[in-house]
C-alpha cells in the first residue's frame, strides 16, 4: 500500500493517430456525427463535431480535397488502444514544406484531459517526424494562455523562437 501523499505512477496511455478520408472530414466538418461515424475507421464523440474543433475539419478536408496526398499528415483521432475509444485530436498541419518543417498540433477532449493522452499524442507526432527523411524541423505555435501545452513542448524539447499572429486562433508562440 501506498503511504498518504506518496505519488501514483500511472502508465502512459498508447495512442495511434487514426487519420480520416476526405468523406469522413465532410461529415465531421458538417457536425453530423452519425454521418461521421458510418465512415470513419473508429468510433467519434460529439467533441468531433462540436463547433470548437469544426474549423479544423473544415481546412483539414479542404487540404485532401486539394492535395489527396496530404491525407495520412493531416490531424486524425488520437486513439486509445487500450480503451478503444477516441480521446482528442492531433496531427501535423499538413506534410513537410519545402524546408522539411511539419506543424504539429492536438487537442484532447475535455472528459479525458489529465490523463496523458497530449503527451503520448505528441511522442506519437514525434516519433513519425524523426523516420521520415523529408522532416529536419518540428513546428509547434501555442496560445499564451495554453500553460499545459507549453510546458509539454518545453519538455519535448521545444524553444521559445518568436510569436505570430494567426487569423484564427490569435496570438500564438513559436
Amino acid at each position: 500500500m501506498a503511504s498518504p501523499g506518496a505519488a501514483l505512477h500511472r502508465a502512459s496511455p498508447r495512442v495511434e493517430i487514426v487519420h480520416f478520408t476526405s468523406e469522413a472530414l465532410t461529415a465531421i466538418a458538417a457536425g453530423d456525427l452519425g454521418a461521421a461515424n458510418r465512415r470513419s475507421p473508429v468510433l467519434l464523440s460529439q467533441s468531433f463535431v462540436g463547433y470548437d474543433w469544426r474549423s479544423v475539419w473544415t481546412r483539414r478536408r479542404d487540404q485532401i480535397v486539394t492535395d489527396p496526398a496530404c491525407a495520412d499528415w493531416i490531424t486524425g483521432a488520437i486513439w486509445d488502444l487500450d480503451r478503444e475509444l477516441t480521446v482528442g485530436r492531433a496531427g501535423y498541419h499538413g506534410p513537410p514544406d519545402e524546408n522539411g518543417m511539419v506543424e504539429v498540433g492536438y487537442a484532447v477532449d475535455p472528459a479525458f484531459r489529465r490523463h496523458g493522452y497530449a503527451r503520448a499524442a505528441l511522442n506519437a507526432l514525434l516519433e513519425r517526424a524523426a523516420g521520415e527523411s523529408s522532416v529536419r524541423t518540428v513546428r509547434a505555435t501555442i496560445s499564451p494562455d495554453d500553460v499545459a501545452s507549453r510546458n509539454l513542448v518545453l519538455q519535448h524539447g521545444f524553444v521559445h523562437v518568436g510569436q505570430q499572429w494567426d487569423d484564427e486562433d490569435g496570438l500564438e508562440l513559436v
